[in-house]
């Protein structure tokens, strides 16, 4: 009786023992699901121009605010000046996968053929009147509505945030003072249709060059004029080839800094934050920036001997680009009428 009492309580003894291990296994495999390990990652930032243009100088406070804000478990790897190839070869390897690109700054209108269908409304000629009239724009919900476009047209890139490089303005190797200047002139643009149409309005003849050639394409006539915004007109040293620019103002110059939803999935909740509230001090910063570092590059392009000319009466340049107007706004007047209504 002694002996089986004794092996009763043994076993009594023993199951308590496996519910207590159980118990507690349950618990940490709980808290473990919980609160995953952060893990440390280093995200590649492709940027084309210099990192003391604008956008450069924009891409280095992102940067150093999502390093901060995400106390270095983030980190960004800026390879500038184009390095990893034009705006199309960067988005041709971000939508490819494989993580060779994480993020990257982007001219808004570079993503019309990459889901981005909305974000050709804004690479529509002369339809911001000025920098606060895009702000307005930038600083909307209907913004936040552009920047998930992409992603959410399954694309595999989603925006962070807007900035701006300054207005978008024609300049060339011959006098430029009226737009019958433009006339006949081989102007290198993009391979975008609005901005082809846009050539052709004011009368020059679209034609491609990389923009990684496009100085020694105006030095050697391959093409007689071309269209930057002013910092980077200065910063890629055009004016020495082509040293006049007609200001007509006739884009402004919006960018996005995107990032694949590979890398976005990749990063804890607090990491993503980091990342969100860097884009918001980015975009500020970018404001600030760009506004005043244009009126300092137009000091140094007169001091070095550009020929600058102001347009006075955008209305004959606006009447050239009707066509293109009407046409690319035809897909989505309601949402472009928005835009225009923001001023």
């Amino acid at each position: 009786m002694k002996k089986n009492l004794f092996v009763l309580l043994t076993m009594v003894f023993a199951l308590s023992l496996v519910m207590a291990n159980g118990k507690s296994d349950s618990k940490g495999d709980t808290a473990a699901a919980a609160a995953p390990a952060e893990k440390s990652v280093t995200l590649v930032y492709a940027e084309v121009n210099p990192m003391d243009s604008i956008v450069g100088q924009t891409g280095a406070k992102f940067k150093e605010e999502v390093e901060r804000l995400s106390k270095g478990t983030v980190m960004i790897d800026i390879q500038a000046n184009g390095v990893l190839g034009a705006e199309h070869d960067v988005l041709d390897a971000m939508l490819g996968g494989g993580g060779t690109i994480d993020m990257a700054r982007i001219s808004a209108f570079a993503l019309t053929t990459y889901g981005g269908e909305k974000s050709m409304l804004l690479s529509i000629p002369y339809t911001f009147a000025g920098r606060d009239h895009f702000w307005n724009f930038a600083d909307s919900d209907l913004a936040a509505e552009f920047l998930m476009e992409p992603h959410e047209n399954g694309t595999g890139i989603r925006g962070l945030f807007y900035g701006e490089e300054g207005f978008r303005h024609f300049f060339g190797t011959k006098p430029l003072n009226s737009i019958k200047d433009m006339a006949g002139l081989k102007v290198r643009i993009s391979t975008d249709p609005i901005a082809q149409g846009m050539v052709t309005g004011v009368g020059a003849d679209p034609t491609q060059v990389s923009y990684n050639e496009l100085y020694s394409a105006l030095q050697s006539g391959v093409v007689d004029a071309a269209e930057q915004p002013i910092a980077n007109y200065k910063s890629k040293a055009f004016n020495e080839v082509a040293p006049y620019m007609i200001l007509d103002g006739h884009t402004l110059g919006a960018i996005q800094v995107i990032i694949t939803d590979e890398a976005w999935d990749g990063l804890s909740a607090a990491q993503q934050d980091a990342i969100t509230e860097a884009g918001k001090i980015a975009s500020k910063f970018n404001r600030e920036l760009s506004e005043g570092a244009e009126k300092d590059v137009l000091k140094q392009l007169a001091a070095e001997g550009a020929v600058v000319v102001e347009v006075k009466d955008v209305a004959p340049w606006q009447a050239a680009c009707a066509d293109v107007i009407k046409k690319a706004s035809a897909s989505n007047p309601a949402l472009y009428q928005q835009i225009l209504d923001m001023q």
